[in-house]
């Protein structure tokens, strides 16, 4: 009997603004339209197949990591963030992710932990070398699409923006545009790695990104 190959992992990066969930849904439709078994995965996403515990039990952490008070999450520190989200993504990875994988259906992974890893670099709080870490264990992306725009434009775009998203350094646009400008400093050194393909999508409508998002998935994975 021949084994089911296993699915791919494909993951979208970018500062906020670029359009990563945009992409990550585009891309998602269009391998289903394609015939391909695929799921889209996000932040908040905590169904576990067929297990209705610890589908309430991965919804109730993410209910901390992402459904909480603004000023709580201030208060609680960038170590206790850390530790949280890495708990966060390691169980995702582990119940939702790996299963998907192991039963052959594409995974496109929106808000994966790269932007994570660059906030923490761009952060003289926590070493950098522990962010790393705390992350190293997950599963490796097949792909990882990495969207390059200008932080102007991204809050053009955006057309506003949360003090998470300024890196807690002010509330105007002067402060996201520099803080989003360290993070893609941060993602362009992670871009050197194995995996990792770089659009330019500044000028680029929705639909020329996603054209050139699925020929990368061709040439890559073999994904047509």
């Amino acid at each position: 009997m021949t084994a089911q190959p296993a699915g791919k992992l494909i993951t979208v990066a970018g500062i906020d603004g670029a359009g990563k969930s945009t992409l990550a849904a585009a891309l998602h439709g269009a391998l289903k339209d394609a015939g391909h078994d695929a799921v889209l995965i996000g932040k908040h996403t905590t169904e576990v197949p067929a297990d209705a515990a610890l589908s309430a039990y991965l919804d109730s952490l993410n209910a901390v990591v992402y459904r909480r008070d603004q000023a709580v999450g201030a208060a609680c520190g960038d170590h206790y963030w850390l530790f949280a989200l890495a708990a966060w993504y390691s169980l995702q990875d582990r119940l939702v992710i790996q299963p998907a994988l192991q039963a052959g259906t594409h995974v496109i992974l929106d808000n994966a932990h790269h932007k994570i890893t660059a906030r923490y670099a761009a952060s003289p709080g926590v070493p950098a070398g522990l962010a790393r870490q705390v992350f190293a264990h997950l599963t490796p992306a097949d792909l990882v699409l990495f969207l390059q725009v200008t932080p102007e434009e991204a809050l053009r775009r955006k057309g506003g923006f949360t003090p998470l998203e300024a890196g807690r350094t002010g509330s105007t646009g002067q402060a996201f545009v520099s803080y989003q400008d360290d993070v893609g400093t941060r993602l362009r050194e992670q871009a050197g790695q194995e995996g990792w393909e770089t659009i330019d999508v500044t000028a680029l409508s929705p639909g020329s990104v996603l054209d050139q998002a699925l020929a990368m998935l061709k040439t890559r994975l073999g994904i047509a």
